[in-house]
């Protein structure tokens, strides 16, 4: 099948290549405005049913008309001149929100969309009554917009708001602010735009200048990052249209993930075509590139069909998970890895075959055989000390491994960003009233059979509330139309996103529902503090049960390709060391170094299945040439020696590229986000660096043909032809090219 894929785009390159090209703008035009309509933006939505807070989410909105996608802003409104309001200043402030509440706020339209594609945020706002804080200092309106936070669309339709309302109270000598939930989210929105410009900037720059340095060619260097682009169009449009067909709401964070996957491996496959390309073209310089490329491409195609299958088997398993945030991000990362793999095997061989020789100009490197360089003199210098790069490369991994000794789980949900306009106003905010006044706690009390609730019960849970630890303010029981339900808002003394909130709300608040419930009645505590409490938990299920069956998988995989059972279980200990490494030095330098209160709580997931499945992948490609080289009749060591001369550089190269695309998120402004892709980033150098070109190599030299226990490579070699039969050719070193069927080709 990879053969007939391969065979066909080479044969027929023009074909393939206008059908992708047509696919990638088509879809990406396509699925940029629909990305929106298939997210979830509350992450509460992702909890089922099953949860406390999930159930208070549901009563909510069955019983008060809270709408899924309700966003609610605290509105701010003080004095100019900085004064106490006086009662003059409070009615003319309570008199603005009532006409800011009755007046529709029209969406800007979009020049370049469609308007068939574009959703109509327009809408009332509703605002509530006003909370006065003590001594006059400001009063404080909840606002409610109604739709997706993360749509540009819906951001527009909050700035222009909240420009409507500073016009508005700048005119009687008063001042506005904004906070919470969509305010946040805009605010962060607007500070990350020149950072996230600038960090895709110097991503694609050190991509260009990385490929510029090795391949010495401006066709090697835009090429594939070009026609990476188009692939990732395709794989997004992929994506949003299963999510269409099958109602499946996306994570926020999916389409921005899709992206730096699909760029990292992406350019990564076009790296192992380019070099084993590159090197049968020395190797053949008389033969049609055409015909090289086929045949590179049929044969390379199997080492990335595996690698790429090893990366979708692990993000497969997030379909088991709970948690609905990892049960969609998986399967949709998935997806779009098969769409990469489907594109190596059909638009990149088709590129290769129209540009030729041309892919390499103006460099001369194919006129000539290249010196031994460091790869070469690193793989002496492991066959020749395998026991020390061995222990030096464990110790490493040890040594930082030991950072995850006292870990935390951080489920933070801030932007990180303390300049913000809503984290100023968050902050005057907190100086008068309980930190958690701007995002209350909710206590949803609901009779077991239907029938009215007794109110005297409820005043008593209210009464109890008030006096719990860590409780500041407990507003009044508002009961539903029908008496059945009623919903008390709690003010902590901690902020919402806080870990001491999500404590207070697991341990006093819950226990103080639990105990002071009225009888034949049930009662749910949901909020942010809440739905974090039991994320935290549905996470914790998830790790392990996700862990073992995404390893098991992976390592089936690596039975079936390596043929072997020792050789898959050296590579699944260097690459568990390799992701306990990652984990620790990501401990050592945020929780402990930075201070921060521990690390993201999806850290752990996303390090295991990139740092496992793509540092796999570079194990993969390693082993598979070790493998080849060790069918060849000789010494186990010089095969090892010469296998990693020849793959050490696409290794390397791919793995910096792989690196500097995740490491790219280190810059944002939001520290889960910043965690993620400073932790992936050194997840990948010391798989690519460590493992792959070090440690495997290295064990593969102590255990020799012993490695592919039960069938070792010299058999199969003495199955094929001698170096002096007829037919054998001979690589640029020198060494036979076997081009038996059964022969593996690696990277190099």
């Amino acid at each position: 099948m990879i053969r007939v894929l391969t065979g066909f785009s080479t044969r027929h390159p023009w074909k393939v290549i206008t059908l992708w090209i047509l696919l990638g703008i088509g879809l990406t035009v396509l699925s940029q405005p629909l990305m929106y309509r298939v997210t979830e933006s509350q992450i509460g939505g992702f909890l089922p049913d099953t949860y406390d807070s999930a159930a208070a989410l549901k009563t909510a909105e069955e019983k008060f008309g809270v709408k899924p996608d309700a966003n609610s802003v605290t509105m701010l409104v003080k004095r100019s001149d900085g004064k106490p309001l006086g009662a003059a200043d409070q009615r003319r402030a309570r008199a603005i929100a009532a006409g800011l509440g009755q007046q529709r706020v029209t969406m800007p339209k979009v020049a370049d969309e469609p308007d068939f594609l574009t959703e109509d945020y327009s809408q009332t706002p509703r605002i509530g009554a006003g909370k006065e804080a003590p001594h006059g200092a400001f009063v404080l309106f909840q606002v409610g917009l109604s739709g997706n936070s993360i749509d540009p669309g819906l951001q527009s339709v909050f700035r222009e708001f909240r420009d409507s309302a500073a016009r508005a109270y700048e005119k009687e000598g008063l001042r506005s602010g904004f906070t919470g939930g969509l305010a946040d989210t805009v605010d962060s929105a607007d500070a990350e735009k020149t950072t996230g410009m600038v960090a895709s900037i110097l991503t694609v720059g050190l991509i260009l200048l990385l490929n510029v340095l090795v391949f010495r060619s401006l066709a090697a260097a835009l090429l594939p990052l070009v026609a990476v682009s188009l692939v990732g169009g395709a794989a997004g449009g992929a994506v949003v249209g299963a999510a269409l067909l099958t109602g499946i709401r996306l994570d926020p964070s999916t389409p921005s993930l899709i992206s730096v996957v699909l760029l990292g491996i992406g350019i990564d496959y076009f790296l192992f075509l380019l070099f084993r390309f590159r090197e049968r073209l020395r190797a053949q310089p008389g033969r049609n590139a055409r015909d090289v490329a086929g045949e590179v491409t049929g044969r390379v195609g199997s080492a990335i069909t595996s690698a790429a299958l090893t990366i979708v088997a692990a993000f497969a398993t997030l379909g088991l998970a709970g948690f609905g945030q990892f049960r969609v991000l998986g399967p949709a990362i998935a997806v779009s890895v098969l769409v990469m793999l489907l594109a190596s095997l059909t638009f990149m061989p088709a590129l290769l075959a129209v540009t030729g020789r041309r892919m390499f100009w103006p460099s001369r490197a194919l006129k000539r055989t290249p010196r031994e360089g460091s790869a070469a003199r690193f793989g002496d210098l492991i066959t020749r000390r395998p026991v020390a790069v061995t222990m030096g490369a464990v110790a490493l991994l040890g040594a930082l491994a030991a950072g995850t000794i006292g870990m935390r789980m951080d489920f933070g949900t801030g932007s990180g960003s303390s300049d913000t306009p809503a984290a100023a106003t968050a902050a005057e905010i907190s100086r008068a009233l309980p930190a958690g006044v701007s995002d209350p706690t909710g206590v949803y009390v609901t009779s077991g059979n239907g029938d009215a609730l007794d109110r005297r019960g409820v005043d008593s849970l209210v009464q109890a509330l008030r006096r719990t630890e860590g409780v500041g303010q407990v507003g009044r029981a508002v009961f539903d139309k029908t008496g059945d339900a009623a919903r008390i808002d709690l003010y902590l003394e901690a902020d919402s996103q806080s870990r001491r909130a999500r404590d207070l709300v697991t341990g006093p608040v819950r226990d103080t529902v639990g105990r002071n419930t009225p009888a034949g009645a049930e009662a749910h505590v949901g909020g942010t503090a809440a739905i974090f409490a039991d994320v935290s938990a549905a996470v914790s299920r998830d790790l392990r049960l996700v862990f073992p069956v995404a390893a098991a998988l992976i390592a089936v995989i690596l039975l079936v390709l390596l043929r072997s059972l020792l050789a898959p279980a050296v590579l699944m200990i260097s690459v568990g060391l390799g992701f306990a490494a990652t984990l620790g030095a990501s401990t050592l330098f945020f929780q402990h170094l930075r201070g921060e209160p521990g690390v993201d709580f999806t850290l752990p997931l996303v390090l295991f299945l990139f740092v496992v499945a793509l540092g796999t992948d570079y194990n993969i490609l390693m082993s598979d040439r070790i493998r080849e080289e060790m069918e060849r009749p000789g010494p186990a060591r010089p095969a090892v020696a010469r296998a990693v001369r020849h793959t050490a550089p696409a290794v390397a190269t791919a793995g910096l590229v792989l690196a500097g695309s995740f490491g790219s998120l280190a810059v944002n402004p939001s520290q889960s986000t910043q965690q993620i892709g400073f932790a992936t980033a050194l997840g990948i150098l010391l798989s690519a660096f460590v493992l792959s070109i070090a440690l495997v190599p290295a064990l593969a030299a102590l255990l020799g043909r012993r490695l592919w226990w039960p069938v070792r490579p010299d058999r199969s070699a003495r199955r094929g032809q001698r170096p002096s039969e007829p037919g054998a050719r001979h690589g640029e070193a020198g060494h036979p090219e076997h081009l038996a069927p059964h022969d593996r080709i690696g990277m190099s």
